[in-house]
């Protein structure tokens, strides 16, 4: 019996994993955020932005990526992020 449910249930909770690793991935993408970061640098480099614009994004930024970092290391034990 337990070999039957295994069996008829392995591709719903495959899909399952699936999508939950491609949510966290999306949900705590480091890359993008140290793209913005350099997007927000760059802003302020060539005067698009001021300072006190600038630092508070780029303080935004920093958290969103410290916050993501550790969310992403914690859940790395549980779910496999493909690249």
């Amino acid at each position: 019996m337990f070999l039957l449910d295994d069996i008829l249930l392995w591709p719903i909770t495959n899909v399952v994993d699936v999508l939950h690793s491609l949510a966290v991935q999306e949900m705590y993408d480091t890359e993008s955020i140290q793209s913005d970061l350099k997007e927000n640098q760059l802003l302020y480099e060539i005067g698009e932005r001021d300072e006190a614009e600038y630092e508070r994004e780029r303080a935004r930024l920093e958290s969103e990526l410290d916050a993501a970092e550790r969310a992403r290391e914690r859940l790395s034990d549980k779910v496999v992020v493909q690249r």
